[in-house]
């Protein structure tokens, strides 16, 4: 086998300090417009290191808040991707039950979450169960049309294939069907894992409960807001944008961990 040829070398390299490149250069940009502005319009976009103050100085409590966060963002996560699955099954068993619960599935992910927040709280009270319910809904509608997707659109051939040995319907399921929706239900997964922190945060701000220590960043938003700490909400940003890159990072381990032995697009990513 051929060494690496020295331009591959360096296409590698660059494409790994691509990214750190542009980083640097979306800094020194922030810093040249915060220059350009007035001082009276300098309150509007806080400097780098004023952010990274406002990290260092807000740290406890955005610590606690992306825990409590997390926490809602998990269990809505977790509970909606059981229920899709299961969901996804029922609607994979022929056109017309697809036909008779896929219009209320429709309704369910319609239907604005401002108007649910309010119906919530009078059922569960505020909290980590509104939240998390909030979250469900998110994240329930996209897992259940990619999964239930990927179970009908099975190689035909195979299908047949199962049949004529007269494999059961429970083994044409969960030996062939499930096998080859996975990558489909990764790309659910993928989603989800996008909206869950959206939906804990959106979820936190309309039926979330700071009693207790139990407000998340969607809480926190709110009273940074109010107070014009403008450094401190760009560092709860990104607090918020670093946990729902976990939440994704972790879905795209599990899919390279469950797919790149043996589905096609990553044995090409591999040559």
């Amino acid at each position: 086998m051929s060494a690496p040829r020295p331009a591959g070398r360096f296409s590698r390299v660059l494409t790994n300090v691509m990214p750190l490149g542009t980083g640097v250069a979306m800094i020194l940009i922030w810093y040249a417009i915060c220059l350009a502005m007035s001082p009276e319009q300098r309150f509007l976009l806080p400097a780098p290191h004023e952010v990274a103050r406002a990290f260092i100085e807000k740290g406890p409590a955005l610590w606690n808040a992306a825990l409590n966060t997390g926490e809602g963002a998990l269990l809505g996560f977790g509970s909606a991707v059981a229920l899709s699955f299961i969901m996804a099954l029922v609607l994979s068993l022929s056109p017309l039950v697809r036909a008779s619960f896929y219009p209320y599935l429709m309704i369910l992910q319609m239907t604005p979450i401002i108007v649910m927040a309010p119906i919530l709280i009078l059922w569960v009270g505020p909290g980590l169960k509104s939240v998390t319910i909030i979250t469900f809904l998110i994240c329930f509608f996209p897992m259940v049309v990619n999964t239930t997707q990927g179970l009908i659109s099975t190689d035909r051939n195979l299908v047949d294939y199962f049949r004529m040995c007269r494999a059961t319907k429970l083994q044409e399921v969960f030996l062939l069907r499930v096998p080859a929706a996975l990558p489909y239900f990764f790309t659910g997964l993928r989603i989800a894992g996008t909206l869950a922190t959206i939906g804990a945060i959106v979820g936190d701000v309309f039926a979330g409960n700071s009693a207790g220590g139990q407000g998340g960043l969607g809480f926190l938003t709110i009273i940074y807001s109010a107070q014009f700490q403008i450094g401190a909400l760009f560092a709860t940003a990104a607090v918020s944008c670093l946990l729902g890159f976990i939440f994704v990072a972790a879905v795209i381990a599990l899919s390279w961990l469950a797919l790149h032995k043996w589905h096609e697009s990553y044995r090409q990513s591999d040559h």
